[in-house]
């Protein structure tokens, strides 16, 4: 802070900046406030490769996988459906069994909020842990 003492008369030309270093302060303690402290996220564990060079596989009836491709159109176990019916099919589908793992395989093309909507409605519908399937998996 300063002080103009003396004879001059008139205005003062500098511009007090202790009012502005103030207010820039109060902001930086108000948007460190109010930063999140816990981002939310989904946990992914990522596949494994393997180096099994056999014939194609059979897949096992067991195993649900939910596949969406680029034009959004869904299935489960290759059984076309739509994401409204998704829940009520899975829901079906997981209250008979005690293995409650499934995949999902999409299309890299698609949006990941598409990927993130079908996990909220598996997770909604009971199903436990979910797996991703990439390209090379498939």
């Amino acid at each position: 802070m300063s002080m103009n003492v003396g004879g001059k008369k008139g205005s003062m030309s500098d511009i007090n900046i202790t009012p502005y270093i103030d207010i820039l302060l109060v902001l930086l303690i108000i948007f460190m406030v109010i930063t999140p402290v816990r981002q939310m996220d989904l946990d992914v564990k990522v596949p494994q490769t393997s180096n099994d060079t056999g014939g194609p596989k059979v897949p096992d009836p067991n195993v649900i996988v939910v596949s969406m491709g680029e034009s959004a159109q869904l299935a489960v176990n290759q059984e076309p459906t739509t994401i409204n019916d998704l829940g009520k099919k899975l829901q079906d589908i997981y209250s008979k069994r005690s293995n409650k793992n499934m995949f999902v395989s999409a299309s890299a093309k698609l949006p990941y909020g598409d990927v993130v909507k079908i996990i909220d409605i598996a997770k909604g519908a009971g199903v436990g842990e979910i797996g991703l399937l990439t390209e090379e998996i498939r």
